[in-house]
């Protein structure tokens, strides 16, 4: 153990008492506490490899020959190249309170960890509390070699510990009292097997954490993939349903797969937004590492269920996922190509639609497409704008929009929702709608028009007063008036679609 993995915060000397020694006063016997999972709802390391995998995404092939040479080395090589912002890590607000109040009643406070002391040191010194600090150098302090230096220093059962993993359960098992945090019923089983718990900081609830993360009500934007079939006056043919039910489903799956990965990548600005902060990977509810494995195992399943599908599905979701992960890594923090890739992906959903139930599509629901849901990007971008001003900021954190772009957005937002009403009105007058709506029927269709004005202006009305916080497609989900509205155009629809015959 080097003398940089140890850091002194206060030259009072630790005491306590030995196995078999007269009982001792808790203040004379040093708390020491675990890091990762413990004291912060995350891992350090992890999060630092996000931040690499952003900031230097090269580096990444490096990783398995820094690994290859010990976990010291691999954790300082990652270290000099990206700094964690500790004051932004999710710690867990009830183990850090019963730390302050260990703290007042004079106690001494160590930080043992495995994480690198860099990042060690920067917690102790954020929070204020610890009189030393104990991490990994160039030896890696886990488990066994964390037990050895906290003996070496204060001898067997002379500290407490608090920790969460089972690689800490040999130091229960040396500990004066154990305490434990969040444990899996795996560790509190093996935990148990060799001391009585003193105390157990219990886990929030994952399955709940699991199913805000995957985001089914985002689900609904896949619902377009059905908009080819119901244009094509398909929905008779019951295979095809299937098809696309089972489009549908796959889509879904990827794109959970994709917000995951995509809040993983943005934690840092989830953390600083005033409403992102609560997701579950930004609030430390779920860990990165069940992010990733929850991400790979949606994936699998999305293309699984596509092998039901035509290989033209296939390849469209395999390219979905390309542009979505290319939004995540990068794309995203380009100013304007981001809120054109929302659009092209809006759109890219309705030609795979069309490919997994085999029917044409038209220039003109494609070209309605991208104005329509360009609109809606820049309206949240806008949205996002607005909040940013309130709080006093410049720009959006991780995005390439300023607060003086406000005015330019608020002009071509609108109006690009009014040339997609536009390319509607022309193709009510095509030679395709008069095919699909014969006998005159498709001048019904022009009530449609109204209701479509109404509704991006009312949207953009909403995000100027302040009121729009959510991705607007979300936003129509749980408005009423936008509910209203959908069901009075799917009325004008259901009519026109009738075997009538239009009055001469």
């Amino acid at each position: 153990m080097t003398e940089a993995a140890s850091i002194q915060l206060d030259a009072q000397p630790p005491t306590g008492g030995a196995p078999g020694a007269p009982a001792v006063a808790d203040v004379d016997v040093p708390l020491c506490v675990d890091l990762d999972g413990t004291l912060i709802a995350t891992d350090s390391l992890w999060e630092a490899l996000l931040l690499l995998a952003k900031a230097r995404p090269l580096d990444l092939a490096q990783t398995p020959f820094w690994a290859s040479r010990g976990k010291a080395h691999f954790k300082q090589q990652v270290a000099e190249r990206v700094k964690v912002d500790v004051a932004l890590l999710p710690y867990r607000q009830d183990v850090l309170e019963f730390l302050r109040e260990q703290k007042q009643s004079g106690r001494r406070l160590v930080l043992a960890t495995a994480s690198h002391r860099s990042v060690a040191r920067a917690v102790a010194d954020h929070l204020g509390i610890f009189d030393e600090v104990v991490a990994s150098d160039e030896d890696n302090l886990l488990g066994e070699a964390k037990l050895a230096e906290l003996e070496k220093r204060f001898g067997a059962g002379r500290f407490d510990y608090v920790g969460d993993s089972a690689s800490d359960v040999c130091l229960w098992k040396s500990a004066r009292r154990a305490y434990l945090v969040a444990p899996g019923r795996k560790v509190l089983r093996k935990a148990t097997a060799v001391c009585t718990p003193h105390r157990v900081f219990q886990r929030p609830d994952l399955g709940k954490a699991i199913f805000k993360a995957i985001r089914p009500h985002q689900w609904v934007k896949n619902l377009l993939l059905l908009v080819p079939l119901i244009l094509a006056h398909r929905l008779g043919q019951g295979q095809k349903v299937f098809a696309a039910a089972y489009a549908f489903l796959a889509f879904s799956l990827c794109a959970s797969a994709i917000y995951i990965l995509n809040d993983l990548l943005d934690l840092e600005a989830d953390r600083r937004h005033p409403t992102k902060r609560r997701r579950p990977f930004a609030a430390g509810k779920l860990s990165v590492q069940t992010g990733m494995a929850l991400s790979i195992g949606l994936l699998a399943c999305a293309f699984g269920l596509s092998l039901l599908l035509p290989w033209q599905f296939r390849g469209l979701l395999a390219v979905y996922l390309v542009l979505t992960t290319a939004y995540s890594f990068w794309l995203k923090r380009k100013l304007l190509v981001d809120v054109i890739l929302l659009s092209v992906l809006y759109t890219h959903r309705i030609i795979s639609g069309a490919a997994a139930v085999d029917v044409p599509l038209t220039m003109w629901l494609l070209a309605f497409s991208m104005f329509f849901f360009l609109s809606l990007a820049f309206a949240k971008r806008y949205s996002e704008l607005i909040q940013v001003e309130d709080s006093g900021e410049a720009h959006i954190k991780g995005r390439g929009y300023e607060v003086r772009d406000l005015r330019v957005i608020e002009s071509v937002g609108p109006t690009s929702g009014y040339l997609a009403v536009l390319v509607f009105c022309n193709y009510l007058d095509s030679t395709v709608v008069r095919d699909l709506y014969p006998g005159g029927r498709h001048m019904l269709l022009w009530l449609v028009a109204p209701i479509l004005l109404y509704w991006i202006t009312r949207v953009w009305f909403i995000a100027r007063r302040r009121q729009l916080h959510d991705d607007p497609i979300v936003f129509a989900i749980r408005d009423t008036r936008s509910h209203v509205c959908g069901i009075i155009a799917g009325l004008i629809v259901l009519v026109a679609s009738m075997h009538w015959k239009w009055p001469t």
